[in-house]
């Protein structure tokens, strides 16, 4: 029997048990983790934005079940459920009894970010982190503490339908609306990093990619306002492989537009890949400047990454399904991915080891990368 993660928000927690608490569902790009579920499996369930835990589900088999359950998307990769365990969000487990207890939260450090673990589902959980849950889930059943829940966050919707058109036929579309920007100082604050920390992080993952594209044989730009950042007491204009001058091959608007991206990778006159990386700022800055690019050049075939750390996956996520990136002609999520920090960083430090980065092929970003598209549902 394996245990998993299964993510609700407020709305989709009570859409799934009016109808019926017989039918967990889960993106199209999770197929292969629900296709490993086998009956007796346990889904523990999580609601995000409150943070509590509320249910254990069981796994009784596939589902064919196609109805419309909820109402921000399908879900379509579906497993036949019965309860186990069923809380209301005010009586549920809050993250915050979990510290020092699971492997995923073993202490402050962990706040916020959870080692990643809360980022999807379906989700393998560590047998002990999972039986502590239901445990706790038990006795929250026997002897019920209600506990103050947010009303705007059990109720938020973090992704939206709305319809638009491509040609004549109109199409419905997911589209995220985020929150205030007051949620990114709420994050950093939680995550425990000072925003000197993030700025320090900001210019170490420059530093890199500046380093392995120049490795790599390409020409290698920093964008016009960094190049008087300094890494180890480098500055990183003066780096090998970093130019002065971009190509000339563009106007005037796609140039400025370029000469502030962090990071590109260039190969002659051709921009192979380009890396806005946001470990400080909104995230919308970045992608609006990925945008901007391309509504100058919608013909430009570039590689496009948000380089952030895990931590901020679901920021990227809603970031880039907003409306003025989701409903272009060419949705943003299409040809912007995001490159997790920490992956980069492995990756790097694996190829390094083997002394074979000056063969590494741009691809190699992909393997890593994420790309928010369509067919991934909410």
């Amino acid at each position: 029997m394996n245990y998993w993660l299964d993510l609700f928000t407020g709305t989709t927690w009570e859409e799934f048990k009016k109808a019926g608490s017989k039918t967990s569902g889960f993106r199209h790009r999770m197929r292969n983790a629900v296709a490993r579920m086998q009956p007796g499996d346990i889904l523990l369930c999580y609601l995000t934005g409150v943070m509590r835990w509320v249910g254990a589900l069981e796994v009784t088999g596939p589902s064919t079940d196609s109805s419309p359950i909820w109402s921000v998307a399908d879900f379509p990769q579906r497993v036949a459920v019965k309860p186990v365990i069923q809380l209301q969000p005010e009586t549920g487990i809050p993250m915050e009894q979990l510290e020092g207890r699971v492997s995923f939260y073993t202490g402050p450090k962990d706040r916020g970010k959870f080692k990643g673990f809360i980022r999807r589902s379906p989700n393998l959980m560590v047998k002990t982190d999972a039986e502590l849950v239901i445990a706790l889930l038990r006795e929250a059943e026997k002897k019920p503490v209600a506990r103050p829940v947010d009303p705007a966050k059990l109720a938020r919707k973090p992704f939206l339908k709305v319809e638009t058109k491509k040609g004549k036929q109109v199409v419905e579309t997911i589209v995220a609306v985020p929150e205030t920007e007051e949620l990114e100082t709420t994050v950093s604050s939680v995550a425990g990093t000072s925003n000197a920390d993030r700025s320090t992080d900001h210019v170490a993952v420059q530093h890199l990619l500046l380093d392995v594209g120049a490795k790599m044989g390409f020409d290698v730009w920093v964008a016009r306002n960094d190049r008087g950042r300094t890494y180890n007491g480098a500055l990183l204009g003066d780096m090998p492989g970093v130019i002065d001058r971009l190509p000339t091959q563009f106007n005037e608007a796609t140039n400025k537009t370029i000469e502030l991206i962090d990071t590109l990778w260039l190969k002659g006159n051709s921009i192979i890949a380009a890396f806005e990386i946001e470990c400080t700022t909104s995230v919308y800055s970045g992608l609006l400047r990925m945008s901007d690019l391309l509504a100058l050049q919608p013909n430009l075939n570039i590689s496009l990454y948000i380089v952030a750390p895990e931590e901020r996956r679901a920021k990227v996520e809603q970031e880039m399904l907003r409306p003025t990136f989701k409903l272009r002609q060419s949705p943003l999520a299409e040809t912007c991915a995001l490159l997790p920090i920490e992956d980069l960083i492995e990756k790097v430090q694996g190829v390094q080891k083997l002394g074979l980065l000056s063969v590494l092929k741009p691809e190699f970003l992909d393997e890593i990368a994420h790309y928010f598209s369509e067919d991934d549902g909410d």
